[in-house]
C-alpha cells in the first residue's frame, strides 16, 4: 500500500467520508479524510496528495473558496468537486476557479471512483527515467553523460541536447519541430544531421538504427533496450 495513490476526502458528512473511504481504499487508494477546509489544510503541510475530492458547501470556509486558495498559492493537486444537484452556477463556478472535475450529490461510488481514476489519467506524469541503456552504453540525464562502460563517449553540446530531448520521452515520437524549437539555432535540416552523428555513436549499426528510429513524418523516437 505505501505505493498507492494518496486520495484527500474533504466533506463535512460523516457518511460521505466514511463511505469514500471504505471505497476508495478498497480500490486499492490510500485515503485521508478532513471534515472542513482548515483540517484539510493542516493535511496538506504534512501529506502529498494525489488527488482531492472536495464538498463544495461546507459550514466555515467553502470548498471553493478553499480551492481558490490552493490554486492561488500554487498548489496544482488535482480536484474533483461535489456539488448539489441542479447547481450549476456552482459547477461552473468551480472549473473557473480550477477544478478538474465535479460530480453531482447523491452520487454512486463507481461513478465517483471513474471519474477520479480519469483525472488521475490525465494528470500523473511519470518522471523520466534517470538513465537510459542502448546496446551497451548507458545515457544518464541528470549528469548530461553517455559512457561505454568505464569510458565516457563524448558528445558535442546539441548531441547532448537532443539525447535529453529524445530520452525524455523515451519510446514517444517527438517531432522535428519540437526538436528544432528546444535547441538553440537549430533547424529541421540541422537535427537531421545531429541525429545521424548521434547514430554513428550509438547504434551498432548505423545504417539499420535500432535507439534513434525514424517516424516517417513526424521526427524521430528514441527507443532503450
Amino acid at each position: 500500500m505505501s505505493d498507492a495513490q494518496h486520495i484527500l476526502v474533504v466533506d463535512d458528512d460523516d457518511r460521505i467520508r466514511t463511505l469514500l473511504k471504505k471505497y476508495l481504499t478498497r480500490s486499492g487508494y490510500r485515503v485521508t479524510a478532513s471534515a472542513s477546509a482548515g483540517g484539510a489544510r493542516k493535511l496538506m503541510t504534512t501529506f502529498d496528495f494525489d488527488l482531492a475530492v472536495l464538498d463544495i458547501m461546507m459550514p466555515g470556509e467553502s470548498g471553493l473558496d478553499f480551492l481558490s486558495s490552493l490554486r492561488q498559492a500554487g498548489k496544482r493537486v488535482p480536484i474533483l468537486l461535489l456539488t448539489a444537484r441542479g447547481e450549476t452556477s456552482d459547477r461552473i463556478e468551480g472549473l473557473k476557479r480550477g477544478a478538474d472535475d465535479y460530480l453531482a450529490k447523491p452520487f454512486e461510488p463507481e461513478e465517483l471512483l471513474l471519474r477520479l481514476e480519469a483525472i488521475l489519467r490525465r494528470t500523473h506524469v511519470e518522471p523520466p527515467p534517470e538513465e537510459v541503456e542502448m546496446s551497451g552504453l548507458v545515457f544518464n540525464a541528470k549528469r548530461g553523460e553517455l559512457t561505454s562502460g568505464a569510458r565516457r563517449v563524448r558528445l558535442t553540446e546539441a548531441e547532448l541536447q537532443l539525447l535529453s530531448m529524445l530520452a525524455s520521452k523515451a519510446g514517444e515520437p517527438v517531432s522535428r519541430e519540437e526538436l528544432a524549437s528546444k535547441s538553440p539555432n537549430s533547424t529541421e535540416r540541422s537535427i537531421d544531421v545531429q541525429v545521424t552523428r548521434l547514430r554513428r555513436k550509438i547504434e551498432p549499426d548505423p545504417r539499420q538504427p535500432v535507439h534513434i528510429q525514424t517516424v516517417r513524418g513526424i521526427g524521430y523516437r528514441l527507443m532503450p533496450d
